[in-house]
């Protein structure tokens, strides 16, 4: 029986970009679908003028699905008086949950669930792909698409695009660099899963935002996450304010000349996160001074090494336990905490990364200008930087970690 595919679209104020998307869903080459949309917001923005055209905005679209007189649309109303969200709990993470959560009681196990923005496009086989990948990867928990921001040619906010693209690129390398099995890039707009998965690790857990991270980050800890897909999406570069951080929040402060919590980390930070993996085997029979002993005595208190040595009692499953303890999250927390601030920093770094990869890549980055000013150099090299971090990081995407990264198929 072939699986049935579910997209879960979370929408708030959407009315202007969300034609488009439903006129590439229903170009998709795969038309067995089911598309549910929960319109929301907070109930009390009814209440305020600030909000008000957006409560408007809601009603309109619910009306313009509805018109579409199409049963494959489903609506969740989370938007109209006395349906949104409470005032402390509402945000695209709550919403995505709601979705994924309704698509789980009503589907099959081997049905498949789409993540999905409202401003991202893809090409018209990109449903047919995610079919066919999970088919021929039957034991994969999720895909992690891959993605690419298209230009918008407004040079402002075409700098601050790249800008930010490049960040996530040079980070999602240099994780792949290092082998580390948080090797993601978390973009609500760009997960697939079977439904049997989303079962399986308890589903997606609330967050007002950056729910995409913390999921990605339970299914490596929890199952295997599929890494490349012949088809990717392409989300608009756009400014928002909804979520507190992410692409939206990241462009509006990076506009305003403020990049301190998108910095593009050093490389040898990464080989410190390395250089501490290779002692996780060591550390099982005594402890051992590691790179990251400074940072794990802030965070902790204390080293975790004896507690999880007398919690798990083979090496395969303590070195597990480390790597579940330095997770994704913790990682970030490291490079934040010892990546020196200011720009010139962060084009250093991305010089370096570049230069690092040049013999692998010579064909990429032999005539490449790596001498970068992140406010000066033009927007078509910036682009072009991009281009290469794109196919390098496609090339990790591809080869590594048999497609799969995950502890529970590298520690079991």
């Amino acid at each position: 029986m072939a699986s049935l595919i579910y997209i879960a679209l979370p929408v708030l104020n959407e009315m202007e970009r969300l034609p488009l998307l439903l006129k590439v869903i229903l170009e998709q080459s795969v038309q067995d679908f089911r598309l549910v949309v929960c319109v929301n917001q907070p109930d009390n923005w009814w209440n305020d003028p600030a909000h008000l055209d957006v409560c408007e905005e809601n009603k309109l679209t619910i009306r313009y699905l509805e018109s579409l007189n199409d049963r494959r649309i489903a609506i969740i109303d989370r938007s109209s008086p006395g349906k949104g969200w409470p005032e402390k709990g509402h945000g695209i993470g709550v919403a995505r949950k709601l979705l994924m959560d309704h698509i789980s009681k009503i589907a099959n196990e081997n049905d498949i669930i789409i993540s999905m923005d409202a401003d991202t496009v893809f090409n018209k086989e990109y449903f047919a792909s995610v079919a066919e990948n999970l088919r021929l990867n039957p034991a994969a928990s999720a895909i992690a698409i891959p993605y690419y921001h298209k230009l918008t040619y407004n040079n402002e906010l075409d700098r601050a695009m790249l800008r930010y693209e490049i960040y996530m690129r040079a980070f999602a390398i240099n994780m792949w660099r290092i082998h580390s099995p948080y090797s993601f890039s978390a973009l609500g707009s760009a997960i697939a899963l079977p439904v049997w998965a989303y079962r399986a690790v308890g589903g997606m857990t609330p967050k007002l935002s950056g729910e995409d991270f913390y999921f990605l980050q339970k299914i490596v800890k929890t199952g295997r996450l599929l890494h490349f897909n012949n088809e990717i999406v392409f989300p608009a570069a756009r400014l928002s304010d909804r979520v507190f951080f992410g692409t939206g929040p990241a462009l509006i402060k990076g506009m305003d000349g403020d990049w301190s919590s998108y910095p593009v980390y050093n490389y040898r930070l990464f080989d410190k996160i390395a250089d501490t993996y290779k002692l996780f085997g060591p550390l099982y029979n005594k402890d051992i001074e590691t790179p990251l002993d400074d940072f794990l005595m802030r965070r902790f208190k204390e080293l975790p090494w004896k507690a999880l040595r007398q919690n798990f009692k083979s090496q395969a499953h303590f070195i597990r336990a480390c790597h579940e303890k330095i997770d994704g999250l913790r990682i970030l927390q490291f490079l934040k905490e010892s990546q020196l601030p200011g720009e010139e920093f962060s084009e250093i770094s991305l010089s370096e990364l570049l230069l690092l990869h040049k013999i692998q890549f010579p064909e990429l980055i032999s005539n490449l200008n790596t001498n970068i000013d992140f406010k000066q150099t033009p927007i078509t090299e910036l682009d072009h930087i991009r281009d290469v971090l794109f196919e390098i990081e496609m090339h990790y995407r591809k080869i590594h970690w048999n497609d799969f990264t995950g502890l529970t198929m590298m520690y079991n």
